[in-house]
Parts: C-alpha cells; structure tokens; sequence
C-alpha cells in the first residue's frame, strides 16, 4: 500500500430541509388552520480516527465530501427527517487544518475520537410555526439553512514514542529491523527508506514503537534530498536516537549536520531529549573506536552509546535508555488526564515526578572498551 501523509480535501455539510406551507381540513372539524411542518437537520462532517487505517492514501482518489441533506417539512406537523452524517475515517495521528495549512482545525491522537468538524444547516421553519391569533392562516415558510463547507488539509503524523535520525546509511533501518519485527528495505546505497517505517520494540514493560524516517542531509530544510517532510512523523516522540555511522572519518561533522538540520526544522523537535549512539562498530579496530568516540562525546557534549545493528553488541543498553524516556513521558501524560481522580490520580502524579527523577541521572553507556 502507498503511503501517503498529506492530502487537501472539500468537506460540506448538509443543508437544512424547506419548511411547508399545508392547511388542516377534516370533515365534522369546525376550524381548520395551518399545519405544515419544519425541515430537517442537514448532517454533520465527522472525523473519526481509527486504528485500521495507516496512510492518507484513500484520499488521493476522492477529495469532494458532502453530508445528507435534511428533508422537507410534511402537513399534519411532520417534521422532516434530519440528514445523516458524513462520518469520515482517517488514521489515528491526523492533523486537520484550514486552508492556509496553519490553522489548526483538530488533532486526533487516539483510536475512537470523534471530531465534529462541519455542522449542518437547520432546517426551514413550516408555515405552522407563523401561526398567530392575529395570523390564523399564515402562508408563510422558510428555506433550509445553507451548511458549512470548506477545504481543509489533513497531515498525517505517525504515533510513535522514540524515533530514528542520522544521515543517510547510518544504520537506521538496520537498527529498526534488528529491535522490531518491522521488515524496511535495507541496501547499500543513500535514500533506501523513503517513507518512515513503524516497528514495536518488545521490552519487559510492554515495549514501545519506534519510527524509522529517511536520512537527512546538509540543506534538506531547503528541499535538499527527500527535505524535512517526514520529521512531522516523529515530533510526538518522548525521545530521539541520533545515530551516527563509526565508518565515516568525520563523525563529528555528520552529528553537526543533522542536528543543523533539526534546529532549522524546529517544532520542538531540537529540544527532545537526545540519546547519541556511534553505529557499526563492528567494522573499526579498538583505536579507531576510541578515537572517533571520543570526538563524537566531544560534539555532542555528553556521553555516547556504540553499537552494531548488524551484530546486534550494545543494542540492548540504548533500548533500554529510550524505554526510560518514553516511560516519563507515558506517567506524565497518565498524571495529566487524571480521569479517575483521587488516590489513583496522585499514583499517577508520583509516577511522573518519579520518572522525571530518574532521566535526571542517566545510566552510563555499556561499552566493550569499559
């Protein structure tokens, strides 16, 4: 199936039915009078997030959306049947904005949300309603209210709760293959991945999705290479791991250059907390480990994991590092929602101070060197 994140699509909801002009008249009835019902409700545009659905693509094929109209009043006071509403699936992550793409209409981050985005038009009132004593026979109805329409884009951003950056073939989706049942194309050359990959790290603690998106490049934020499109995908994650490829002779600049090419993308995503790993050991010598090590931990300015995805040596230590993260970040969002309240609430709260305690001391990076 294509992947798709981003599609512009016309929603309108449904107009309001006509109101009706009728007269009651039954034999051995002394008066008479009007009794012409209102019009129906037209229906709402709804947008429902769902689990099932993963890409945008459905919308390439069709981009005009119209909810029912309602129907027209009857005699003998019937009111007309409201129209049904346009109920509208897309995948859980969905962002709606308004036609300028800055405007944000609605974010739908669970399964089962429901935006009412559209609502449709009321319906015309029947000439009943302009009965009077002083206007016993009024001939009088009103049209349907016109509904609500607009163009809207809907931008797809991938849940995921860590993710993957680093410059082309630093090992990202050899890293996502080896922790994830997740089968992304791996080769030998640049831009291997060109659409971002979803992979469950299995853990002790219920595991966690990682997001894989293809690499960056030095001027990708000016459309560069594949550009910065897919970093919406992983701005919702609790953390991010930068990998950098121990092969190139300088790795100092390869962390230089993304992290460039984060802080010009922003959205917050230059401020995530950042765990920092030298990638392929299992291609350099002792020294030259140590060495580009060392210039690594200098660029970054703390600590540095080193690992090979290939043989699978020191893997297990960063997992655990962004499960920390995302941990915090699951507590933090529990002790805000705080449905139940009460003693299960604080429990909550506790959590996340807890959490936000233990990301203060970081563990030590496991090294073969140590």
């Amino acid at each position: 199936m294509k992947f798709l994140d981003e599609a512009k699509i016309f929603l309108k909801s449904g107009d309001g039915g006509n109101g009706c002009v009728a007269f009651r008249r039954e034999k051995f009835v002394e008066f008479g009078g009007p009794n012409g019902g209102n019009g129906g409700r037209g229906g709402d545009v709804v947008f429902v997030a769902v689990h099932s659905l993963n890409t945008l693509i459905d919308f390439r094929y069709q981009q005009h959306f119209k909810a029912e109209r309602g129907h027209g009043g009857m005699g003998q006071d019937r009111t007309g049947a409201a129209g049904n509403d346009l109920i509208i699936k897309v995948p859980v992550g969905t962002q709606i904005f308004d036609e300028d793409q800055e405007t944000l209409l609605a974010d739908l981050t669970f399964a089962g949300q429901r935006i009412h985005l559209l609502k449709g038009g009321d319906g015309g009132f029947g000439n009943a309603h302009f009965k009077t004593p002083t206007n016993q026979a009024p001939r009088k109805s009103l049209p349907g209210f016109p509904g609500e329409e607009r163009w809207v884009w809907l931008r797809l951003k991938l849940i995921a709760d860590a993710g993957l950056v680093g410059l082309p073939n630093a090992g990202k989706s050899t890293f996502l293959a080896a922790t994830s049942a997740a089968k992304p194309k791996i080769a030998d050359y640049p831009f291997t991945t060109l659409t971002p990959n979803l992979g469950v790290v299995e853990t002790d603690n219920g595991g966690f999705v990682l997001a894989d998106i293809p690499g960056l490049i030095e001027g990708a934020h000016e459309g560069v290479g594949l550009g910065t499109r897919f970093l919406g995908h992983i701005e919702r994650c609790a953390s991010l791991l930068h990998l950098v490829d121990g092969t190139q002779e300088d790795v100092a600049e390869a962390y230089y250059t993304v992290r460039g090419e984060l802080e010009a993308y922003g959205n917050g995503l230059d401020e995530k907390p950042e765990i920092v790993a030298l990638n392929k050991i299992d291609a350099l010598d002792e020294e030259t480990l140590a060495e580009r090590r060392a210039a690594l931990e200098e660029a970054c300015g703390h600590p540095v994991f080193i690992l090979s995805g290939v043989s699978g040596d020191g893997v297990l230590p960063v997992l655990r590092e962004l499960e920390t993260y995302v941990t915090a970040m699951r507590a933090r969002e529990a002790a805000a929602a705080g449905h139940e309240g009460g003693e299960e609430e604080d429990e909550r709260f506790t959590a996340a101070v807890r959490a936000e305690e233990d990301l203060a001391a970081p563990a030590k990076p496991w090294s073969p060197l140590d």
